[in-house]
């Protein structure tokens, strides 16, 4: 993309860690192709360092995920609570919600960061979710470092051949996070009082509350 490409030479490794980050926070915004141009770009010209610009791609996928978690849990659970009976979300199924983020939020922040769409919104919903701050800093720095890693080393040995590798996969993982979607939803529709009725086990109380030491594996 020529824009991407007048960004990287203007402002050299940070442009990659602003569009990244504003990506992060949820802002559907090319943060993955900005990393892999850049990284093309370094190994193409030997111009700029590879290692500068993984760092800063990392450095704002975890800066913008952690604005994101923090959005989400000060105001997307005030809003869903508030608003979300009118589209069917009640307590009940807020607080399965909370739950299955316990059980399974650290894959969903972690695997998220390599899906297109869910990379925008995984740290927002973990944070309207309640998934509890350090176990989201965790995996959300572990995806980071992970993501930037494999796709800027991936654009920097393999040049623009990288892009033939990287889309494929993007859709292959948006796919299979949408097959798990619709499984879990069926599966959902059939276990429904049961699934509603180990959450309110888990997480007694309001649905805005998360009791200490529940279930995180």
């Amino acid at each position: 993309m020529p824009h991407l490409h007048s960004l990287i030479v203007q402002y050299g490794p940070w442009a990659v860690f602003a569009l990244v980050a504003l990506e992060s926070t949820g802002i559907p915004l090319p943060g993955e192709t900005i990393l892999i141009t850049a990284a093309i770009l370094a190994g193409r010209t030997h111009e700029g360092s590879i290692v500068e610009i993984i760092g800063l791609a990392a450095a704002g996928a975890i800066f913008g995920d952690n604005i994101g978690f923090w959005v989400g849990r000060e105001f997307g659970l005030r809003l869903l609570v508030k608003h979300g009976g009118r589209i069917g979300l009640t307590e009940d199924k807020l607080k399965l919600g909370q739950y299955m983020f316990m059980r399974f939020g650290g894959a969903i922040v972690f695997f998220g960061r390599f899906i297109a769409v869910l990379r925008a919104f995984a740290a927002v919903l973990a944070g309207a979710n309640k998934l509890a701050p350090g176990r989201f800093f965790m995996f959300n720095a572990a995806g980071g470092i992970v993501w930037a890693s494999l796709f800027g080393l991936g654009g920097y040995f393999l040049g623009q051949d990288f892009h033939k590798i990287a889309g494929p996969l993007g859709m292959t993982g948006l796919v299979a996070a949408l097959g798990l979607m619709v499984f879990f939803w069926f599966y959902y529709r059939k276990h429904e009082a049961q699934l509603i009725e180990m959450a309110k086990a888990a997480l007694p109380g309001p649905v805005g509350l998360v009791k200490r030491g529940a279930v995180t594996s």
